[in-house]
């Protein structure tokens, strides 16, 4: 609002001028908050679906606090629905891209789901790749994913005393076991 006489006009002002070195910043700057807002808008959907899925309305009215993003911390339709996303990122990304050839010594599993460890493994592979292939973990969040979290998650799960040691080992003749673990033998504690 002006606050000279009505009878008068208000002065332009003077156009903002922003050198262009500020003017990257500023675009940098804007380019991550984008990112942050729709990272937390997954996350919110995600809360959002869990308060639904536990019949609950906030997060706060869960005794335990928030949910964990975990996939063997879910259960029923939302480990359904997980183990569903999973498996779409495990046939479409990972093994057409990382998948090598099956051995004695590199065993893989076309069941994979339904060996526990390989299932856990593979779901904190994912979550960290979704983190680190986001713009907002920089230039080397990929290298970092492959570095930190792939070759270590590979190696656990392809060992030849992995998850999948009793699973297939020649592609031409499958086979399919689910190793006893301790718990299962009731040798856990």
């Amino acid at each position: 609002m002006c606050h000279v006489r009505p009878d008068r006009r208000c002065p332009e002002p003077d156009p903002i001028r922003i050198p262009d070195a500020d003017l990257d910043d500023l675009v940098s700057t804007l380019a991550k908050t984008i990112a942050e807002v729709r990272q937390h808008g997954i996350l919110l959907d995600r809360l959002g679906a869990d308060s639904t899925a536990h019949g609950t309305e906030s997060p706060e009215a869960e005794p335990d606090g928030p949910a964990s993003v975990f996939i063997l911390a879910m259960g029923g339709a939302e480990y359904a629905a997980e183990l569903a996303a999973l498996g779409n990122w495990v046939t479409h990304i990972l093994l057409p891209t990382y998948g090598r050839e099956i051995s004695s010594t590199r065993p893989w599993c076309s069941r994979w789901y339904e060996h526990q460890e390989a299932v856990a493994r593979l779901h904190g592979l994912w979550l960290a790749w979704q983190q680190l292939t986001d713009a907002e973990a920089g230039l080397t969040g990929p290298s970092t994913w492959h570095r930190d979290h792939l070759d270590h998650a590979l190696l656990q799960l392809r060992a030849p005393d992995g998850p999948f040691a009793a699973c297939t080992t020649s592609p031409a003749r499958p086979n399919h076991r689910v190793l006893s673990t301790p718990d299962r033998l009731g040798l856990a504690a």
